[in-house]
């Protein structure tokens, strides 16, 4: 038995849900244009791999500050099911059940949010979800993260965390991402798998010798029609 953590976007999906979040949550009204033109700076720094990016992600929680959890929840609910359980790589399905197959605990290692990543979770079967939580008081949230972050080195602390809890080393954990902004989690691991991976990380990939997988695109998008 062996951990194996899996990236949401770009990863297991074809896409970046947190962009899709932005458009819909603009186009429903939820956020000013100004909102999401932040959101936007902070998404490309993101799949860039930029440093900082924590203090703008922070920002972002903070402004939920008052807001009521169950209305997030419910709206995540019916954004994964309109928007993102269709954007699954054809691949990603497949590589869940070798790892579950050989008898390997599962746990998503992303930037989303739980809200997002429980549907995900309930989806692929995967045990574990570290990803960013919200304090919440009396149904409210405060605006503060609840633990940390999980980005960049927070995604490390939160891999080592369910490592040490379980028992397991991370020199046999194996982990996929698309995004150069997780090369403190692929220096970790056992086993680093580059999938469909942005230009940097595709060039650290090639240079260490990493693998590197294509998990294809979903039928949808193969047709023409938009993701």
């Amino acid at each position: 038995m062996a951990l194996a953590f899996f990236d949401l976007d770009r990863t297991l999906l074809a896409v970046n849900a947190g962009q899709l979040w932005v458009k819909r949550e603009m186009r429903l009204g939820y956020i000013g244009r100004w909102q999401a033109t932040k959101a936007a700076a902070w998404l490309f720094g993101y799949h860039l791999g930029f440093s900082r990016v924590e203090h703008v992600l922070e920002g972002a929680i903070a402004s939920l500050a008052g807001g009521r959890e169950e209305e997030i929840a419910a709206r995540t609910r019916v954004f994964y099911a309109e928007e993102v359980a269709a954007t699954y790589r054809p691949r990603a399905r497949d590589v869940v059940e070798a790892h579950r197959a050989k008898g390997d605990t599962l746990a998503l290692l992303s930037s989303t949010s739980i809200y997002l990543a429980e549907p995900v979770l309930a989806a692929l079967g995967i045990e574990h979800a570290l990803c960013n939580r919200f304090e919440v008081k009396d149904g409210l949230f405060t605006g503060r993260p609840l633990g940390p972050l999980c980005f960049g080195a927070g995604k490390a602390v939160h891999a080592r965390d369910l490592a040490e809890r379980l028992g397991e080393r991370m020199d046999d954990a194996t982990f996929y991402t698309d995004s150069a902004s997780d090369l403190g989690v692929m220096e970790l691991v056992g086993t680093p798998v580059a999938v469909n991976p942005d230009p940097t990380l595709a060039r650290v990939a090639r240079k260490r010798g990493w693998r590197v997988e294509d998990w294809g695109v979903p039928a949808r998008a193969r047709a023409g029609r938009p993701l």
